[in-house]
């Protein structure tokens, strides 16, 4: 059985974090997130007419998302710099994780671009980018039915974690790993992945931890958000 961490943490505690918006002074909306050693910084620019043209959308505008780690983000390994299987799969799935806040049939034949750095890296990339791209298209005006909140969870040995680092996630033994997103105030998951082998009580237990995680990442994103436009006394 996996018993104790490796960074003593509890098994339903998250890393420290931090969350800001307006951080990219030219982007239309733009948010930083940091969760441990990792960190997220989103920008948002958009709508715009989308080129070339026969990509347009005559009905809804479209979302497009793009993720990318730099090459001295990784403790490990330099990362070779471009687009990657691993960075188009991200970005595919980012963007669904966002579709379900926004209404898109607003703007017609346009594009919304979402650029995701991650700058520094330990482990759960993808969930601080989701975080990160929600708080920069909030900071953008954009109308959204909820903001959207991520994080990884790890099933090690039978034990489940939530907010896995970078230690935890090269666990080889009976590691799961399962990035989920989830909509707060509708209740709603927009993402969940399974990488590994669980079963049906783990899963429900894990997506209720998760969810409850998801809930203390939305307060910080609304905080962030709010003190941007705090007024001093």
């Amino acid at each position: 059985m996996y018993k104790k961490r490796f960074d003593g943490r509890k098994f339903d505690e998250m890393r420290p974090m931090e969350a800001k918006v307006g951080v990219v002074k030219r982007a239309d909306g733009s948010a930083m997130f940091r969760i441990g050693k990792t960190i997220a910084i989103a920008a948002v620019y958009g709508p715009r007419e989308l080129h070339p043209k026969f990509l347009q959308n005559p009905e809804e505008g479209v979302l497009r998302c793009n993720y990318n780690m730099m090459a001295f983000s990784g403790s490990g390994e330099r990362i070779k710099p471009g687009p990657s299987r691993r960075s188009k799969e991200i970005s595919h799935i980012t963007e669904k994780a966002l579709l379900p806040v926004l209404n898109l049939k607003e703007f017609p034949g346009t594009v919304i671009d979402v650029f995701i750095e991650l700058i520094q890296t330990d482990a759960g990339t993808r969930c601080a980018g989701i975080t990160a791209a929600a708080m920069a298209l909030a900071d953008a005006g954009f109308i959204m039915k909820d903001l959207v909140s991520a994080i990884s969870i790890g099933i090690i040995d039978n034990q489940i974690v939530i907010d896995v680092d970078k230690e935890e996630e090269d666990y080889e033994d009976g590691m799961c790993d399962m990035p989920m997103a989830f909509m707060p105030k509708a209740g709603e998951v927009t993402l969940l992945q399974c990488d590994g082998f669980t079963n049906k009580e783990q899963l429900k237990k894990a997506l209720e931890m998760g969810k409850e995680a998801c809930r203390k990442i939305y307060e910080i994103q609304k905080t962030a958000l709010k003190n941007k436009y705090k007024v001093e006394e």
